[in-house]
């Protein structure tokens, strides 16, 4: 009789402090009309969440798109789920649902108070329960106790089909130690929301930004979206969004407007180093959507032109970036040739005619069974950020960066950026500046406006001190409180390359001019890629990676072209060099400096790196038949002033005879050594005396 009195005792305490409540009219008799309404939200949600069902077992075998579409439907049942929830909340299915659910929105942790309360009312409430709280403490960071629920599940799984399932329990498993090791160093960085000039209340993403973060092109779902359509669930389509700085500051974002932004979903996927290409996604519906290219032409944008079908197939591209010449391309695709696994990232180049070439897959080292997703190169043009689910990730996608060896013609292994850039969610679409000081992503954050919000990471943050999360850092000042202020050191730049920027006018009218940008190598007499300065601005900006020297040609019909030489050290740090070009028109006395004439020291014989300077000045010469020239030959202070004169003599002499060589007529050229009479600079500096030594041309006659 004891045994019995207690159990009686026992089951009755379960019963008051968690009782299962049906949703029967003998439990809410006296609400009828509740019940009816809270009936018809349930139905309503489970028509989303059994589809959502259905294609989550799908996408166990046809991958990432198959799970996002699930996920959709899971987050868009919500509503519906609550509306019951609000009339009956100690139901263990609903709350199941809604937990579960919650694992696909952007609040996620907030699944784990329903997960809890479904699995006190009824443990055995759907098979799918340890799983689904592992998975809500794994990504709250509560990674032991999310490990200890994925193995209960892990146990639970048996027959023919388990082992998709037992295999990415094992996975969720490892990525939980992985954060564990992950969160043990956190990256010294400061995480801002970019603020309310960009963000919405609605969801912004996929930011882009041109080399000197002077421009941001976005995605966002807005009320002015391009046609007001809306999809099934009534989110507004897609539209793409630019801002620009003002005064460092980001100013109003502006709708980009047509021909880019259609009818459809348009969303961003990368931008060229100057912020004049724009590489843009377009869907097509039926989980296919191809990479589209748009160029800047004043303050208009041109139509998008598809890549081509040596990137577009039938399947579903969905990112792609740009080298710093833009005439490599790095994208993502699911298409089955050369795969490795769900979705892979693949390489092309543009070729002489502007065409894209075959692309292949850019290998194993980076890519892996898993899905990788949001390619970009930094303008370095060795080092690619992109965001992975293998590797070792904390959990869905996180961002990894690796760098490729010219030497060895090989990628280095990807390198987690750790926390908290990453976390146990999704994080991909991560832009970095040329500096290396900010990157740019989108995330769901305490300090948002609305759904997703653009944010800016300061690596190893600027007077501040590291940031990790509003929670960390709240127990850490309960912990021991800050008694004096804590600075971080200042931002430590790595990046190697010069980024050269500016505007070419009109030397007469200082009228902006659109010209033609040629980046040479002059090692290898190359032309490396060529620009475009906008022809409303003048603007231009050009990447260039350390290790080698430059030549910079700036031609546009009718005018001189201009010259300028970058010699740039494979250790050279991370500089900005503002430079703004004047255009002289072809009249007599004209002058110009031909900054990629190089002679061996101390004597007069060209070196190879002259070609291409050499070969400008005869395509003038050839353009303009009538016109005669002076070649004019400087030098410094330095040596007396006979010696200096006969070097000059004999430089510009030699100059002479090259395009004498190449067909040019004798009487059409004269040689004139200057020595040290006509500085153009001090010869009192290293920097001075090198402008110093120079050679020119001067038009005598047209």
């Amino acid at each position: 009789m004891k045994k019995i009195y207690f159990l009686l005792l026992f089951t009755g305490l379960q019963q008051l402090s968690a009782q299962n409540v049906e949703f029967t009219k003998d439990n809410f008799k006296a609400n009828k009309e509740g019940l009816r309404n809270a009936l018809k939200s349930i139905d309503e949600g489970d028509q989303l969440f059994k589809q959502a069902d259905e294609m989550m077992e799908l996408s166990f075998k046809e991958g990432y798109r198959m799970f996002n579409n699930a996920a959709s439907m899971y987050k868009h049942a919500i509503p519906s789920y609550m509306i019951a929830q609000s009339f009956n909340p100690s139901n263990a299915v609903l709350n199941f649902k809604i937990g579960w659910c919650m694992l696909f929105s952007n609040t996620k942790t907030k699944a784990i108070p329903y997960l809890e309360k479904a699995y006190s009312l009824n443990s055995a409430v759907d098979p799918r329960i340890h799983y689904a709280l592992g998975r809500a403490y794994h990504l709250n960071l509560e990674w032991d106790k999310g490990i200890k629920e994925y193995n209960i599940y892990k146990q639970t799984l048996v027959g023919k089909d388990a082992a998709p399932k037992i295999e990415d329990v094992a996975k969720k498993i490892s990525e939980c130690n992985n954060g564990i090791e992950l969160v043990k160093k956190p990256v010294r960085v400061f995480i801002d929301n970019v603020g309310f000039s960009i963000n919405s209340q609605l969801p912004e993403y996929g930011p882009v930004i041109s080399a000197d973060e002077s421009m941001m092109i976005f995605t966002s779902r807005r009320e002015n979206t391009t046609g007001g359509g809306r999809d099934m669930f009534n989110e507004f389509f897609e539209d793409i969004y630019v801002t620009t700085k003002i005064g460092g500051k980001w100013g109003p974002a502006k709708n980009i407007g047509t021909p880019i932004n259609t009818e459809g979903h348009d969303a961003t996927s990368g931008l060229s180093a100057d912020g004049q290409k724009l590489l843009i996604y377009i869907d097509k519906g039926k989980d296919k959507g191809d990479l589209y290219e748009c160029v800047l032409k004043g303050e208009l944008w041109s139509k998008p032109e598809n890549l081509g079908k040596t990137i577009n197939t039938n399947e579903h591209e969905s990112s792609a970036a740009y080298t710093f010449d833009a005439n490599t391309l790095y994208f993502v695709s699911d298409k089955q040739e050369d795969n490795l696994g769900d979705r892979d990232i693949y390489v092309c180049t543009r070729d002489a005619k502007g065409k894209w070439g075959k692309a292949t897959n850019i290998g194993m080292t980076i890519n892996t069974k898993y899905g990788e997703e949001g390619a970009f190169i930094h303008p370095d043009g060795k080092t690619l950020y992109f965001s992975s689910q293998g590797h070792k990730s904390m959990g869905g996608f996180d961002i990894f960066k690796c760098v490729y060896d010219d030497k060895t013609k090989t990628w280095s292994r990807p390198e987690n950026l750790g926390y908290p850039v990453n976390t146990p969610d999704d994080d991909v679409f991560f832009v970095l500046s040329a500096s290396g000081r900010h990157g740019y992503y989108a995330s769901v954050r305490s300090d948002g406006y609305g759904e997703k919000d653009i944010y800016m990471i300061t690596f190893l943050g600027a007077e501040k001190p590291p940031a990790l999360s509003t929670e960390d850092n709240l127990l850490a000042s309960l912990a021991a409180p800050v008694k004096e202020n804590v600075m971080a050191p200042m931002v430590e730049v790595k990046a190697s390359l010069t980024i050269l920027k500016g505007t070419v006018v009109d030397a007469l009218t200082k009228k902006p001019l659109e010209s033609t940008i040629d980046l040479i190598d002059n090692q290898r007499n190359e032309i490396v890629a060529t620009f475009t300065s906008n022809a409303t601005s003048g603007k231009y900006l050009v990447s260039l990676p350390a290790g080698k020297n430059y030549g910079i040609a700036v031609k546009k019909d009718g005018y001189l072209f201009h010259s300028e030489n970058f010699d740039i050290p494979a250790s050279a740090a991370y500089q900005e060099v503002v430079k703004d070009i004047e255009l002289k028109n072809v009249k007599v006395g004209t002058k110009i400096v031909l900054k990629n004439i190089f002679f061996d020291f101390d004597r007069a014989t060209l070196r190879p790196e002259s070609t291409n300077e050499l070969e400008r000045l005869t395509k003038l010469l050839n353009d303009l038949p009538t016109m005669k020239i002076e070649i004019s030959g400087h030098t410094d202070s330095k040596g007396s002033d006979e010696y200096n004169l006969k070097l000059s003599q004999s430089r510009a002499q030699t100059v002479v005879d090259y395009l004498i060589a190449k067909g040019i007529g004798k009487d059409r050229l004269k040689a004139a050594g200057y020595g040290e009479t006509k500085p153009i600079d001090t010869n009192d500096t290293d920097e001075g005396r090198q402008n110093n030594r120079r050679t020119e041309f001067e038009i005598l006659s047209k």
